[in-house]
């Protein structure tokens, strides 16, 4: 038999049992990470119905409206399937669940000097990696990031690693300044946010947060927005010196590749290059929290309610 984590209502989980899984390739799971932002908006029923196509999780079960499992971390041992994945360590995009099928292209192999236990970052990296490519940044820029979060801290991270740029990670918490620290970034309270900024990347999914990531543009510079509001309708500040600034907001989703990129780069190689990044020491400051699968229906809803929570890792074995 298997367990899976399913979200029965707005609000409310519980563990259930499934059979034996069965398929191209069995994964022993030995890690899976929560993606707060998202999972939030899932595990209170706030996906808009529109969009309901668009976010469903690549293995989900269930349809939004409940129930459903629902996640995109998992990290495991592979039990059964082709040779050349038997007994390695893969990341899928896969639900909590401690042994699950998937299909043999949709299970990625860790490259050497990956740890597992960090390998859960992997898909907030691959979407940290798309708002950089999104977002233009190049050498000796400015970059304002707004909303340390894992995906805005990751991108953060990325930023700081081009040579001369200099990267703040703006937030309300006054608590992420070590975590910038730790990522070789700057740190701001919003009241100081750096101001005339090359690029900004909005990654607080509030409107308060945009409009500190607006106020942090430079003249003829842009917002990458990489927030996603679910059902939300969040205020925009085009007043003030919005028009006169020449500013501009652009999207960022994880879903489509960068049409600069799109010729070349297909979204397993992304994937691939996301989670070799994942060797940098330093990461392991996203991880907020560990808590064992058995104990994950009664600590699921506290764990999204936190504001502290940033990658939040669940453990299997």
């Amino acid at each position: 038999m298997s367990r899976a984590l399913w979200i029965i209502a707005a609000g409310r989980a519980e563990l259930r049992e499934g059979a034996e899984p069965v398929g191209e390739v069995v994964v022993e799971t030995a890690y899976s990470g929560i993606s707060r932002g998202t999972e939030a908006l899932v595990f209170a029923g706030r996906v808009p119905i529109p969009e309901r196509t668009r976010m469903k999780a690549p293995l989900q079960e269930g349809e939004f409206g409940f129930p459903l499992k629902y996640g995109y971390a998992a990290v495991g041992r592979v039990a059964a399937g082709p040779a050349a994945l038997r007994g390695r360590d893969v990341f899928v995009l896969h639900p909590h669940q401690d042994r699950f099928a998937a299909p043999a292209e949709m299970c990625v192999a860790l490259p050497e000097g990956v740890a597992p236990e960090m390998a859960v970052l992997a898909a907030n990296m691959e979407t940290a990696l798309n708002v950089v490519w999104d977002a233009g940044v190049g050498p000796c820029d400015r970059v304002a990031v707004v909303g340390a979060g894992v995906v805005g801290a990751l991108a953060g991270w990325l930023c700081g690693r081009i040579p001369g740029v200099e990267a703040t990670l703006v937030d309300v918490n006054p608590g992420r300044a070590g975590l910038a620290a730790r990522l070789g970034c700057g740190f701001a309270l919003p009241d100081d946010a750096p101001e005339g900024c090359d690029v900004v990347i909005h990654a607080s999914a509030s409107a308060a947060g945009l409009a500190t990531a607006l106020g942090a543009a430079g003249n003829e510079a842009a917002v990458v927005e990489a927030s996603w509001y679910g059902d939300r309708s969040p205020q925009v500040p085009l007043g003030g010196a919005f028009h006169s600034r020449r500013l501009r907001i652009a999207s960022s989703q994880v879903g489509r590749l960068p049409p600069a990129r799109a010729p070349r780069w297909t979204h397993r190689r992304r994937l691939e290059a996301a989670l070799g990044l994942l060797r940098a020491p330093e990461l392991g400051a996203l991880i907020s929290g560990d808590t064992d699968f058995g104990d994950l229906a009664e600590r699921y809803g506290a764990i999204l309610d936190d504001p502290a929570t940033l990658c939040h890792r669940i453990r299997y074995r």
